[in-house]
């Protein structure tokens, strides 16, 4: 028994020292804060001395005094007010976490999930009221998306597949899944389902191309510094030639199923059409749409890009041009505008003959 008495509580005490290597960030929440203006590296700064409330996680409901340096540089800056919610991030200080003494406690950014699940709300809301059961699949098929780029993609690029062939691969299955669910499984979602793939093939051949001729490094931005620093051994051209298919994904399906609806349609109206002239209704109609399609797809990109076009007064035009973040943006942008433009021939002929040629193992 008294053996028994001895063994228990060391068993109990090695329970209670699990070995931590990582413990997820938590929510906070800044009850006081008081700011000191302070020379940091010969720089005026000011030091808030926060007191940081947990709100989520294990350490629930401890409080702690935290600092945070507003440097003057907006890039890495938090400004902190009181009552702000903030993403904690903790840091053992050692393998053994016993109680929350054990763990550092940094401010790592403003907590913005509220604001875009109000967002995300409201962007349902609108598409569900909008588009009825057609909206509820396409929100479906949103999130399936969604889910191959983080479920099938990523694992496949860390597993060091090829970016552009795990890029073509989700293409592939998000525009089946998106297009026969939205739009039902029918001839005029198989002809939307060719053109687009055909499409993407094109997009994937040209980023490719372009990246090589222009030699593009692929080095965007500062997370992809970030990215090489953590894996060295991933193809930054082609994670480049990937984010270049899935940006013009989108807008290629939207074109494919618009030029496939139509030609269904003027069919539905006179089924004794011939091929010729249902291709020509197809390519009238996809005259009409490149204009603007190919529009917004520039402007997405200049938006995204605003910072750098601002740079353009600033800097030698020739300079610009050549500048590897800029050639990437106006490269990004003109392969997405030339496969969508391929993408109108591709879907009319193939419309075309398909739902001419229909089988009552469809439906119209």
């Amino acid at each position: 028994m008294f053996c028994l008495c001895i063994i228990q509580p060391a068993f109990a005490q090695k329970e209670e020292k699990p070995v931590v290597k990582f413990l997820p960030s938590a929510t906070g929440i800044v009850r006081e804060i008081e700011s000191q203006n302070v020379e940091e590296n010969g720089v005026e700064a000011i030091r808030q001395v926060v007191e940081l409330e947990i709100l989520t996680g294990q350490f629930k409901g401890e409080k702690r005094i935290v600092e945070n340096v507003v440097s003057g540089n907006p890039y890495y800056d938090i400004n902190l007010k009181k009552g702000a919610r903030v993403v904690v991030h903790l840091e053992p200080q050692d393998d053994f976490v016993v109680s929350a003494d054990d763990v550092d406690f940094f401010i790592t950014d403003i907590r913005r999930e509220g604001t875009l699940w109000l967002l995300a709300g409201i962007f349902s809301l609108f598409v569900i009221l909008i588009g009825r059961t057609k909206g509820l699949r396409a929100l479906i098929s949103i999130v399936l998306t969604v889910a191959l780029v983080f479920l099938v993609m990523m694992p496949l690029v860390l597993h060091d597949v090829s970016p552009i062939f795990a890029a073509l691969l989700v293409g592939l299955l998000s525009t089946v899944i998106t297009i026969y669910f939205v739009s039902g499984f029918n001839y005029k979602s198989t002809s939307a389902i060719l053109g687009t793939v055909s499409s993407l093939v094109i997009a994937a051949l040209l980023a490719g191309l372009t990246i090589k001729m222009a030699h593009l490094t692929g080095y965007v931005g500062e997370e992809c510094m970030f990215l090489h620093s953590e894996r060295p051994d991933l193809n930054m051209q082609g994670l480049l030639a990937a984010a270049m298919i899935l940006s013009a994904l989108g807008a290629l399906m939207d074109m494919g199923i618009s030029i496939a609806s139509t030609i269904n349609e003027v069919y539905q109206t006179d089924p004794n059409i011939t091929v010729k002239q249902l291709f020509a209704s197809g390519m009238n109609v996809g005259r009409d749409i490149i204009g603007t399609m190919s529009n917004t797809l520039i402007l997405v990109y200049l938006g995204s890009a605003l910072p750098l076009v601002l740079l353009a007064s600033g800097i030698d035009m020739q300079k610009f041009f050549n500048l590897n973040q800029v050639a990437t943006e106006i490269a990004s942008a003109l392969i997405g505008s030339i496969a969508i433009l391929a993408c109108v021939p591709f879907t009319a002929i193939i419309a075309a003959n398909l739902i001419k040629r229909r089988t009552k193992i469809y439906n119209s």
